[in-house]
């Protein structure tokens, strides 16, 4: 059994890593934030470059032919380096219209959505699960208002969830138009997606299997945006002096510090082997996906919320770095249902 990275998996962690440094350092990314663009193009275009768009469809579509492991390593990366693109959009719809599109909707979108051509975003209302979408559908065309959409006005197509636990495809265009909302998370822009008779195409892929996926998405960018974190407050311990030495030297920082890293670790075990169990098809796959996402939650406000007392005031400010990733961990909180929602769900799973 494998309990470690493969080569292959650490060299797309480090590609991305450096890729994100180099097009979306701590100065460009505090101009974003204070900008009002959705997407920072130069950053979002090098990592389609690497081949992020096209992680999980067929190499016979333009992409790699990947796993949800290699995916969720990328956005784990992502989310560690507050990327600003619809990544989990991008790669959620990939999968979807390989596993559940005709050969014409393959045929237009899975080449462009690997290269980056295309932006793809989700659209899940309702209360997030599956259960609770309301777009309706009739003929071909849907209607209805789904919040909180990332980067809407940017993207090409929306993976919509409709009334019936079903899955669809509407292309930006006719029937489509969108209203932005004031959003906490800065670097992930959220609006309202207003479809009026939008021509849609319907998705035979597995409702389900899609959710799943997304949960541990969503538990990887969390898992990255807690270990930048606690590696922004064990630097900052290390540099900022009070009483002619570190602060990392007192005993209760210390405490704090391993106790950030204490909850950090073992939850990256959760994303990983939920991704493992989603590629492997696994019996305890969904329930996985489930403890994972609202773990990782928690997780991330709890670390946020324990770097910002160990930075003292200067952690609360706007112009740090903290508060980006601090905001970012209140949306990923609620982002597809929150920590409570999803526990009762792996109760359930388990039979509980």
């Amino acid at each position: 059994m494998q309990f470690h990275l493969t080569e292959e998996q650490g060299a797309i962690q480090d590609a991305i890593r450096g890729t994100l440094a180099d097009t979306l350092p701590s100065e460009r990314l505090h101009k974003f934030v204070d900008d009002d663009a959705e997407v920072d193009r130069e950053s979002w275009d090098a990592l389609m470059a690497l081949g992020l768009g096209g992680l999980m469809v067929p190499e016979d579509q333009g992409g790699s032919g990947l796993g949800l492991l290699e995916a969720a390593l990328s956005v784990e990366v992502g989310g560690e380096g507050a990327a600003t693109g619809p990544l989990i959009g991008q790669t959620l719809a990939g999968l979807a219209i390989a596993q559940g599109g005709d050969e014409d909707a393959k045929a237009k979108w899975l080449p462009r959505l690997a290269g980056g051509e295309a932006m793809a975003s989700l659209a899940f209302g309702g209360d997030w699960l599956p259960e609770s979408w309301d777009v309706s559908e009739s003929n071909g065309r849907v209607s209805g208002r789904v919040r909180f959409v990332q980067a809407a006005n940017s993207a090409d197509v929306f993976l919509v969830g409709l009334d019936g636990e079903r899955l669809a495809l509407v292309a930006a265009g006719e029937g489509v138009s969108v209203e932005p909302l004031d959003s906490l998370d800065r670097t992930r822009r959220q609006s309202a997606l207003v479809l009026d008779n939008a021509p849609a195409t319907l998705l035979a892929a597995n409702t389900g299997r899609i959710f799943d996926a997304a949960l541990v998405l969503a538990a990887a960018d969390a898992l990255g945006g807690a270990q930048r974190a606690l590696d922004m407050t064990v630097a900052y311990a290390k540099e900022r002096e009070q009483f002619g030495q570190p602060i990392g030297q007192f005993q209760a920082l210390k405490h704090q510090l391993a106790q950030m890293a204490l909850e950090v670790e073992p939850a990256r075990a959760l994303v990983w082997y939920a991704a493992y169990a989603f590629d492997s098809a696994r019996d305890d796959a969904r329930r996985a996906a489930a403890i994972a996402k609202a773990h990782l939650a928690d997780r991330f406000v709890s670390i946020g919320r324990a770097a910002v007392a160990a930075h003292g005031g200067i952690g609360y400010t706007w112009e740090y770095d903290l508060s980006i990733w601090y905001r970012r961990s209140l949306f990923s909180r609620a982002f597809l249902g929150s920590p409570s929602v999803h526990r009762e769900r792996a109760a359930k799973l388990a039979g509980w």
